[in-house]
């Protein structure tokens, strides 16, 4: 599909966004959730997101703001700005909607939307997960998909400065 001009309505304000997961439910899909910074896209974020796009009908990436990633991961960050980020976020194939969370978990975003099914990447216990208890108790499941080794925003920014 070469539809270009549906990239920018794959992004949503969180009100936007509930109205689309209710007419995704209206119609009986199941809405997975995950989210991240997605700064310098790499096959882990690929592989990452095609893994939770497994899970449900349609996949939501919660994507931390600038002043989110600043706060987490230091001043020199992001790379790509929050804008740059959700458009190439919400140009991927299995992304079906990107909403920014400007808080640094995305709790409150995963409470107001109550997805089906919450993943999150890495080795992480379910406790350990923001929104896991919430979605559970919704009667929702949580997936603790692998990490593909070798694959990391700071390692290649690590790689490039010493380059």
């Amino acid at each position: 599909m070469k539809r270009p001009d549906v990239i920018p309505q794959k992004i949503f304000t969180r009100t936007e966004l509930l109205k689309r997961v209710l007419q995704w439910r209206l119609l009986g899909k199941k809405v997975v959730f995950t989210n991240g910074v997605f700064d310098i896209i790499h096959q882990g974020h690929i592989f990452s997101l095609s893994e939770a796009a497994k899970e449900a009908d349609y996949l939501i990436v919660g994507l931390n703001t600038d002043s989110s990633v600043k706060r987490l991961k230091g001043e020199s960050r992001p790379i790509n700005n929050e804008s740059a980020r959700s458009l190439v976020i919400a140009s991927l194939l299995m992304v079906d909607a990107v909403v920014l969370f400007d808080e640094d978990t995305p709790l409150e975003l995963i409470s107001f939307i109550m997805p089906d099914v919450l993943v999150k990447g890495g080795d992480y216990t379910i406790d350990q997960i923001a929104g896991a208890k919430e979605v559970v108790a919704a009667g929702g499941r949580v997936v603790i998909n692998p990490i593909l080794d070798g694959f990391s925003t700071t390692g290649i920014i690590e790689q490039a400065r010493n380059s």
